[in-house]
């Protein structure tokens, strides 16, 4: 690789023996994937994905502080995925205990060490920081060195910043140093679609189960999707970035997609077209019957397939302001049609500290509440990692959370049926 003269020196100790290690890591890093320079991260914040304070993460914390110790701190504010922690969340005795003393008891402290670092603000905990009530949005063309594979693969895709896949810690240590290793979706060529796919469905398709069909067939690979934006426009609105936050987060889960473009609605797709489609590009159809086979090929690891859901997740990623008033509407349809007044399954729907704030202010907040759902800024994934938790049969509409979890996808239509009438 090679090196400015900057860049040489933070290598060669100009700047302290942890700056040398942290440039260090990130030219081998870069090298592995035959990166020949390394690029200036250029936006305003930054995003890390360990959010949680897990015992058995203490490398982290030691490495965290070594960095702290020598003034090596983030060059960026950031944000960092959300708590795993809300006592709002129904957990029994049992369940708390664990979490508590042998999962999260760290929290505390390592939230400290977050603030020490260079965290936004007491409240950056979420997915979906790129909110506009979060603030963490970046322009056009930005250099970014984030982690978090819903939040790459939406800066990517809706935003036309540019980031990898990093993992976590490569993160912050591309924030400490200012440079990322350029290759991959940081360059033109690595942002060029390789597959092309055809949708062709009868009406909207679910946003989490086309973007897990596609994730699951491109895995890795960059698509190029034609055929959506007559169910979702052309336009880059509340709605349409809403449907996306979900569809693209189930690209990378269910695959590990880190870039997509959507004809005549994403920035790259309306500027350059398919020009944007590289040479030899394969071809996926989706239809309604492809749907439907995706759909029935998820495994169910419930110990009883036929028991009872105990809890039902709604928000991984968060769920956005649009979404949450738009539920409450639903919610509220529902259980009216039922003849309910509150929810037949304790129902939690998270989105961001902020997020939440702003839909506090509205008149949706009292309504929603009426009607039982309890609202949080967890993590649900982080909650099921509880092995007391993740013998519950809880279900979800998110393909994200079906695929790191026990828990049981469901659509969404499906979801609001079981959570205000009941039953399978």
């Amino acid at each position: 690789m090679i090196l400015n003269q900057e860049q040489q020196a933070i290598l060669d100790g100009a700047k302290g023996e942890t700056l040398a290690k942290v440039m260090k890591t990130m030219v081998r890093y870069g090298e592995a994937f035959g990166a020949e320079k390394m690029v200036p991260v250029t936006s305003e914040y930054n995003h890390l994905v360990t959010s949680f304070g897990l015992k058995m993460m203490t490398p982290v914390f030691e490495l965290m502080q070594k960095l702290i110790d020598a003034g090596a701190i983030s060059g960026q504010k950031f944000s960092v995925d959300p708590r795993p922690l809300d006592k709002k969340v129904p957990a029994n005795f049992l369940q708390n205990l664990i979490f508590n003393k042998f999962m999260y008891s760290t929290q505390g402290s390592y939230e400290e060490q977050l603030k020490k670092l260079g965290l936004k603000s007491e409240d950056s905990f979420t997915c979906t920081c790129y909110m506009k009530e979060e603030g963490n949005l970046p322009k056009k063309g930005d250099i970014l060195s984030w982690a978090e594979s819903s939040a790459v693969v939406y800066a990517n895709s809706v935003l036309d910043a540019r980031c990898n896949r990093n993992s976590g810690i490569i993160d912050i240590m591309g924030s400490v140093v200012g440079y990322v290793p350029y290759f991959g979706l940081l360059t033109d060529e690595g942002r060029k679609a390789t597959w092309i796919v055809e949708v062709k469905t009868t009406k909207k398709p679910e946003a989490q189960l086309l973007g897990s069909a596609i994730g699951m067939k491109v895995m890795e690979e960059v698509p190029f999707i034609k055929g959506l934006d007559q169910w979702i426009g052309t336009e880059l609105n509340d709605s349409a970035c809403s449907y996306l936050k979900d569809f693209g987060a189930a690209t990378a889960s269910n695959g590990a997609v880190g870039l997509y473009h959507i004809e005549n609605l994403t920035p790259e797709a309306v500027e350059q077209g398919e020009r944007l489609i590289a040479e030899g590009a394969q071809v996926y159809v989706i239809d309604d019957a492809e749907l439907e086979r995706v759909y029935k090929e998820y495994p169910v690891i419930w110990k009883n397939k036929d028991a009872t859901p105990k809890l039902c997740f709604m928000g991984c990623p968060h769920m956005s302001l649009e979404q949450l008033k738009e539920w409450t509407d639903k919610v509220e349809g529902a259980l009216k049609e039922a003849g309910n007044k509150k929810v037949v399954i304790p129902t939690v729907f998270t989105a961001a500290p902020a997020v939440l704030e702003a839909f506090e202010k509205t008149p949706y907040a009292a309504r929603l509440k009426a009607t039982g759902v309890i609202t949080s800024y967890i993590c649900p994934l982080m909650y099921m990692n509880n092995p007391l938790c993740a013998k519950m049969p809880v279900i979800t509409s998110s393909n994200k959370l079906r695929t790191y979890t026990t828990s049981r996808y469901y659509t969404d239509d499906e979801i609001l049926a079981q959570i205000t009438k009941g039953g399978k």
